[in-house]
């Protein structure tokens, strides 16, 4: 096929290298503008853009997509799909109904749940057992088109948002292969979508990363694996910000919890109950959170234990700015 692709992160690359590599004819890549990045604020090109010129291909960056200029720039390639991945933008009617097959989208998430920004990350925090990709024919709604194949991912114990970013990355470069056959074959099956079964998620933003204490030890647990590694759950000591970067919860009998509930009544939550040699633990609103790998501000990312042999710190000391 003669294919567009759109795509803007890291999570796109794997789709545009296998449709390259499965020998589909990319006429252009969409990505967008490049952004001042660091302290010294020099542009850097998104991924996908790196990635298209490394295999000689032409690239077009529009600040918006839905002016006149980038539509007839779209028509003239004459490609038979526009597969969009991760791109960042709401294409108009017009680009979506430009195409002979449609525009396709690769969604990180069983549709209709997780519809919208960062499903990754919220299938995380939010405890899901089972996630996966979806591809599916776009319409004008967000995530609301026809769904076309999916397949599942179970999430493991330990998982982080960037473990299952990179999983979920090479599902869906394998899926988008296999839905393009399907539909030049003229074997796809479009499947609506169930709107009274759709999610919607937000989107991740920094300053979404302060741990809030209150919440029980499981909750934070996970809200720390999902927000690793961007942008990072934290909290705050001694004024200075303190990522947490490993942490998990301690497990306990029936009479030690009852015993723990006599002896922290009152404690507040985000205050130190026990140190030791290789761990902090702090109480929330349910429970106990072991921290096992942190970063103070200003200090590069450590064990406790390293983090210890620098930095005296007291029981009783809570983590709040």
């Amino acid at each position: 096929m003669k294919v567009i692709f759109m795509g803007t992160p890291d999570f796109s690359v794997g789709t545009l290298e296998m449709l390259i590599q499965a020998g589909h004819e990319i006429v252009l890549v969409v990505t967008q503008p490049d952004k001042p990045k660091g302290r010294g604020k020099s542009m850097q090109f998104p991924p996908v853009k790196e990635a298209a010129l490394a295999h000689g291909l032409e690239v077009y960056q529009p600040k918006r997509v839905r002016e006149l200029a980038c539509i007839e720039y779209l028509k003239k390639q004459e490609a038979d799909v526009i597969v969009v991945v991760a791109f960042g933008q709401i294409l108009p009617k017009e680009i979506l109904e430009m195409p002979r097959y449609g525009c396709v989208n690769v969604h990180a998430s069983l549709l209709p749940k997780y519809r919208g920004a960062a499903p990754i990350q919220w299938a995380v925090i939010n405890g899901e057992k089972i996630t996966g990709v979806t591809t599916m024919r776009m319409d004008e709604g967000l995530d609301t088109g026809d769904m076309i194949l999916k397949e599942e991912v179970t999430l493991k114990e330990d998982e982080t948002g960037g473990s299952l970013f990179e999983r979920l990355a090479q599902v869906g470069a394998e899926l988008c292969i296999k839905t393009l056959k399907v539909m030049e074959q003229g074997t796809a099956v479009y499947t609506s979508q169930n709107q009274e079964e759709a999610t919607y998620t937000t989107m991740i933003k920094k300053q979404l990363g302060e741990i809030d204490w209150t919440k029980s030890a499981q909750e934070i647990e996970r809200f720390v694996r999902g927000l690793n590694p961007w942008p990072s759950a934290y909290t705050y000591l001694e004024g200075k910000t303190l990522k947490i970067w490993k942490a998990f919860v301690k497990e306990e009998t029936i009479s030690a919890v009852k015993s723990s509930l006599e002896i922290n009544q009152g404690i507040d939550s985000g205050t130190i109950v026990n140190i030791t040699k290789d761990s902090i633990e702090v109480q929330t609103g349910q429970g106990i959170l072991v921290l096992k790998e942190i970063q103070l501000e200003g200090k590069k990312r450590m064990c406790v234990d390293a983090f210890l042999r620098g930095f005296h710190l007291e029981i009783g000391k809570k983590l709040v700015q």
